[in-house]
């Protein structure tokens, strides 16, 4: 395994001594998130990031706007909008307003 040669053996507590960890302490430490809930939680910052935005700005004014003209053909595309409050109904998240 490259990453247990990369980060190297660890030095125990009670004896100091250098030894390799189990692949189960070794998975338990340094296994990566899962990177579904890492976009997720990611979105939502930036969900947040927006929220407190000035409404001069233009990122905000992109997000919160309707842009005009005709819509294409076929199902609507699910907007990021969409997206953030899909998020939030999974988390059960309740608008306190």
């Amino acid at each position: 395994m490259l990453l247990r040669k990369i980060l190297g053996p660890k030095r125990g507590d009670v004896t100091g001594e250098w030894k390799s960890l189990p692949n189960e302490q070794f998975h338990d430490l340094y296994s990566s998130p899962n990177v579904i809930c890492v976009i997720k939680s990611r979105r939502m910052q930036y969900a947040r990031h927006m929220a407190c935005m000035m409404e001069q700005r233009n990122a905000h004014r992109l997000l919160v706007g309707k842009p005009k003209g005709k819509r294409p053909l076929g199902r609507p595309r699910h907007r990021w909008e969409d997206n953030i409050k899909m998020y939030l109904k999974e988390i059960r998240w309740v608008d306190p307003n």
